[in-house]
Formats: structure tokens, sequence, C-alpha cells
């Protein structure tokens, strides 16, 4: 027969399914000796392969042997590929008839074989898992008289379903400048109606330095280097509109002119903004407050009136929950909001990237924390904790979520693999990503699509 059962090295995706001791077992009255017989699977294909000794076998001229394995279930059965061993009429009037034996069938020629290396391959279905893997032996003479016949076992399947095994596609971040800002929020006390600053005025030498401390951060790490900063002041909503926009402007100017000339700053530097009335912080309080007239207040705030009026009738329709306003809300709205921004420099060397990786992260880009990762063992603590780092301080990223999605499938976190996916992007890789996670949900339907 065309022995086409191949040998599977059992690795990846495919698993051994059955092997015969080495010694054998004998068929045929121990005429033939069935040895290194082996039974394995792919997704699709089952891969059947024997030695087949019959250097034991004796066949008259005008005789002939056929063995015919075949996998047979209850009502399944798949005849193999036959092997025909002839003695020397039969076989060479095989050879002038070839067309009076199926084509799949091999012929040999008693003495000029000992062994037979029988392979073969047939398409896998699921009955086939616990299929039992028998030959037929017919002895024939002349004219096809079929003398006598046997079925013999050689041997029961039992395949395991085969196990679903991800492979798990990250993507390369692009290296791109490391543009960071710092912000933050100071609430400076001026004299009432005044633009000037006073260094030592009630709460300004905590509130000052709290801006110095954020630029000092940057300004001192060789790493990094400041290229803009932005001040906005904001006022709060008593007293003309016209009188809180010149205040809001012009502390916002003093306070930019107190911050560059700590640092002779270059004008260019430093940008500056204002708002005159801090209503949409003022709105943000009120929602959040138990105000008795809350939701009547609120709807004062987003109305279309003119801020003095808008003011007025808040002051006068609501005068204890204005009161309570006045002392408590109003002094916050009195700020100044800050940026840093600045630009770190790239790192290169995988040993600092990774010290980096514990203790800042946040002068790493995704692109250096990529590089760093390809120097560790996939799936390894280390491994999986930089692409969890990187996701943690790139939470919108879609590459960081996609590479993120696929560490928690490695580790099987299939909550924390959804939420990252969300976020993943529709590139090929995130599509590849989310059949991998719903193929890991036995949701194979979806996973194909």
């Amino acid at each position: 027969m065309n022995n086409r059962i191949a040998v599977i090295v059992c690795c990846g995706l495919f698993s051994l399914l059955g092997v015969l001791p080495a010694k054998g077992q004998t068929i045929m009255n121990g005429q033939v000796t069935v040895q290194n017989l082996s039974v394995s699977r792919s997704d699709d294909k089952l891969f059947i392969s024997m030695d087949i000794d019959v250097s034991a076998l004796k066949v008259g001229s005008n005789r002939e042997v056929v063995l015919t394995p075949a996998l047979a279930d209850g009502d399944n059965t798949l005849s193999l590929p036959a092997v025909l061993i002839a003695g020397r009429n039969r076989y060479y009037h095989h050879l002038r008839n070839d067309k009076s034996r199926p084509e799949t069938t091999m012929l040999y020629r008693r003495s000029e074989v000992s062994l037979v290396e029988y392979r073969t391959v047939v398409p896998y279905d699921k009955w086939m898992n616990t299929a039992r893997l028998v030959t037929l032996n017919e002895i024939c003479g002349c004219c096809s008289e079929t003398l006598a016949g046997d079925k013999e076992p050689l041997l029961a399947l039992q395949l395991e379903p085969k196990a679903f095994a991800p492979s798990f596609v990250y993507i390369r971040p692009k290296a791109e400048p490391k543009i960071n800002v710092l912000e933050g929020s100071a609430y400076i006390d001026f004299p009432v109606n005044r633009t000037e600053i006073h260094e030592n005025y009630r709460r300004n030498p905590v509130e000052l330095q709290k801006i110095l401390t954020t630029i000092d951060a940057v300004k001192n790490d060789v790493d990094t280097r400041i290229i803009a900063l932005n001040i906005k002041g904001y006022a709060s909503p008593e007293s003309p509109y016209s009188n809180n926009e010149r205040l809001a402007k012009g502390r916002t100017h003093t306070l930019k002119e107190y911050v560059r000339k700590q640092y002779n700053f270059p004008e260019s530097i430093i940008s500056t903004d204002y708002e005159p009335e801090d209503w949409a912080g003022l709105e943000r309080a009120v929602e959040k407050s138990d105000l008795q007239n809350r939701d009547a207040i609120l709807a004062l705030i987003r109305s279309n009136m003119e801020p003095d009026a808008k003011e007025w009738k808040i002051k006068k329709t609501y005068p204890a929950d204005y009161a309570w306003l006045l002392k408590n809300i109003y002094p916050g709205l009195r700020h100044s909001d800050y940026a840093v921004k600045y630009e770190v420099r790239a790192y290169t060397d995988v040993a600092e990237i990774k010290r980096l990786l514990k203790t800042q992260p946040q002068k790493l880009s995704l692109n250096e924390m990529y590089l760093a990762a390809q120097e560790m063992e996939p799936g390894s603590d280390e491994y999986n904790e930089t692409f969890s780092i990187a996701v943690r301080m790139f939470p919108n990223d879609e590459v960081a979520n996609l590479n993120a999605a696929n560490t928690a499938m490695r580790l099987r976190d299939m909550k924390n693999t959804e939420r990252y996916l969300a976020k993943a992007g529709n590139s090929p890789q995130a599509i590849y990503a989310r059949a991998t996670y719903a193929a890991l949900q036995n949701d194979f339907d979806t996973a194909k699509q």
C-alpha cells in the first residue's frame, strides 16, 4: 500500500496519540510483526505510522497476502491504503494488469522486501478519538480467489481533544519625542483689589513654593529640559465682571514675572492666560454640595445670563446659600493653574532602562520599555511587569493596551484582557488579539470571524 502515514514529532500543537511497544505485535499467526506503531494528529489530519516486518511471511508463487489497516468505531469505518505482498507469478500479474488493484495499494514482491515502512495521512474526524486501528489480513490465490481472511486489532486510540495554544503578537511602539507635563494649582493671596504679590502675605510662602518645587523637579534633573511654562489665573464671580477681568489678568502677569525672575527664564518660555470668573469651578463645587437650593443654583449657573446678572440673581434669591458659597467655595476659585512642559532625553542602554522601570518609569517612552522587554525571557515575571508598567504609564495608548492585553492573556487574566482590548484600537494585531481572546473563552465561532 502507499504507506503515507507520517511519523509526527510531537511538538507545538501536535499531540502524540498512541505508540506500540518497541518489541512489536505479531499478526497472521506470527508471520508478520508490526513495530513502531504511532498515531498522531494536527488540526484536521490524522497521521499513522508503522513498520511491518514480513521477513517471516511465506507466500507461494501464485499467492498474495493483502494487509488492509482500518479505523473502526461503531458505525464508522475508514479503510486505509493496503499493502500487497505477492509471490512471483502474482507480482508480475499485477504489473501487467495494474488496473486490477486500487491506486492506493502498494505492491511488493515477497522475495524483494522484508520490511515495509507504512506511512499514511487521512482527514481527521471526531469519531476517531476512540476508534480502533485494526488490520484485515487476506490470503488470495489466482483469479482473485480469497483463500483465508482475518481481522486483527493493532491499537485502541485514545485521542485527547486538541488544546488551543495561542500565539501572542506584540507591537513595537514608534520612537517619539518624550514630551511630558507637570501640572498644579496655587492659591496666591492678593490684597483686596490689588495685583502685586507679597511673598510673606498669609499662605503665600507655601503656595509660591508649590510652583517653584514643581519647576525645580524638572530643572534640576539632568535628563530633562524645560521647553514651556504656562500660567493661567482665575478670579471668583463676586464683584463686577470687568473688575474681575482686570484682577485675573494683572495677577497672572505678576505671577509670571515673579517666576521668570526666580530662574531668569527667557520671556519666550512662559505663556499666560486668564479666566475673569471661574464659573466652571463654581458649577463643579455646587454639583458636589448638599445646598438646599442646589438644583436651582445650578440652573442659574448654566443659564445664558450675563455673569454679573447671574451672580446678582443667586445672591438675592438664595442669600443663605450664597453666603455659604462666598465663605467656603469662592476662595478656592481664586487660583493660578500652572503647567511645566518638558522633554526627557532618549535612553538606549537596556540596563539603564531596566533600572528606570523600577524607579522612574515616567521618564521612559513605550518604545524604550519595549526595547528592554526584548532582552527579557518572554512570559517571565520581569517581562510581564514591563508591559503592565507601560499601560499604567500610558493608559489610553492603543499599542500599550494591546501589548498589555497579550500579557494578560498569557497569564489567563481574562478580566483585564477584556479591559485592555477595549482600548487597543482596530489594527490587524488588535483584531487577532480579540480572536485569541475569544478562542481562550472557547468561543471559536467568534474567533474565526
